[in-house]
């Protein structure tokens, strides 16, 4: 339940959450967020985009203290006067990532696989070229044994003959927790991030930095990449109304949805009572 007083640590999703549909934010949003800001409580991005879309995500979330990305195995501290500070930089073991591949395709059929190999900023995607991934202005088509040959920041893969829940699913059977952290972000792909990873664990790194309990975080979010930092906060767990039917399960209040400005006006009215 939602506890008294202010949260000690916000933290909030981005695409899909805190970003609407057109891919913008809200003038609206970004002055409720310094309002937070200046009312003392520390702002955090937590994104499955990965390091390479950095600039992008402060952009997006330009009161953030904090960014947690990667879905957790990227973590910068933006608040160093001395300038962003990598707290976290999580990589996946490519021969790791083939052997999961293999085992996955041999239990599901072909794979179209892609990966997050850089973490500079603006770099693409490489792998397998699909229609339905949003982004193709960051893609770079390149053989599977290329994006294979060396450690990844993530992967992300789909095949047509399953709803990518069910691929989930599947690949939480068959894929150790210890090898990989498996996870989906609304874009129909099976998210492959290293082993331990999640917005949880990565928000962890920000909270120790900070000296605050999990009991004192504030969480939005919209899809079951949300749903570890869900469990790991104690102060209230926020969906937007779009979110995902587990996700909406999960949250202890339901907001507006993010086209809607859902998470300023929960904050608005936060500040304000």
């Amino acid at each position: 339940m939602t506890r008294p007083g202010l949260p000690k640590l916000i933290a909030t999703d981005l695409d899909g959450t805190l970003v609407r549909s057109d891919d913008t934010v809200s003038a609206y949003t970004h002055g409720v967020l310094d309002r937070v800001r200046a009312a003392g409580i520390p702002v955090v991005g937590a994104t499955g985009r990965g390091p390479r879309l950095a600039e992008l995500s402060r952009n997006d979330i330009r009161a953030a203290d904090f960014l947690v990305m990667a879905g957790g195995g990227w973590v910068v501290d933006q608040s160093d006067p001395a300038g962003p500070l990598v707290l976290r930089d999580e990589r996946l073991r490519g021969e790791v990532l083939a052997r999961l591949i293999a085992d996955l395709e041999a239990a599901v059929g072909p794979l179209t696989v892609m990966v997050e190999a850089s973490g500079e900023d603006d770099t693409p995607l490489w792998g397998d070229y699909h229609p339905s991934w949003p982004y193709p202005d960051r893609f770079e088509a390149r053989s599977r044994a290329e994006c294979l040959s060396c450690d990844v920041v993530k992967a992300f893969a789909r095949t047509e003959d399953h709803h990518v829940d069910e691929l989930l699913a599947v690949a939480r059977r068959i894929v150790p927790t210890e090898v990989a952290s498996l996870t989906q972000a609304g874009l129909g792909f099976v998210e492959i991030c290293p082993p331990g990873v999640d917005k949880a664990s990565g928000l962890s790194v920000v909270a120790e930095r900070l000296g605050v309990d999990p009991a004192d975080v504030l969480v939005f979010g919209d899809q079951p990449n949300d749903l570890p930092m869900f469990g790991w906060a104690g102060w209230a767990r926020v969906a937007v109304a779009n979110a995902h039917p587990e996700v909406r399960a999960a949250a202890d209040e339901i907001t507006l949805r993010n086209d809607d400005d859902g998470v300023a006006v929960y904050l608005d009215r936060l500040l304000s009572r």
